[in-house]
């Protein structure tokens, strides 16, 4: 499944945390926001692996989106090019 997941953090350290575990499952976007391609089991672990890097008392929020495939079609980037660093490019 394509997703698109966004997030608020704002202790620099969970932030941090939870970059380099959306970096492990996909690619960066921008700024807070990433695209990943994964499985079922690998959402459920994503989610609970997230949940523990914030604190919702601090306003820390974590959205995800899921992108049919005519919603991927339909993307559309304006401005700048996309950050040069990525991995596990979709």
């Amino acid at each position: 499944m394509r997703l698109a997941i966004t997030y608020d953090v704002s202790n620099d350290s969970n932030r941090r945390r939870v970059y380099r575990t959306l970096e492990r499952y996909g690619a960066w976007k921008q700024y807070s926001v990433f695209e990943l391609e994964i499985s079922k089991t690998d959402r459920v672990e994503l989610e609970d692996e997230l949940e523990s890097h914030i604190e919702p008392s601090d306003g820390d929020r974590i959205r995800i989106y899921r992108l049919c495939e005519s919603c991927v079609g339909a993307i559309e980037d304006l401005g700048d090019s996309q950050p040069d660093e990525q991995s596990n490019v979709i």
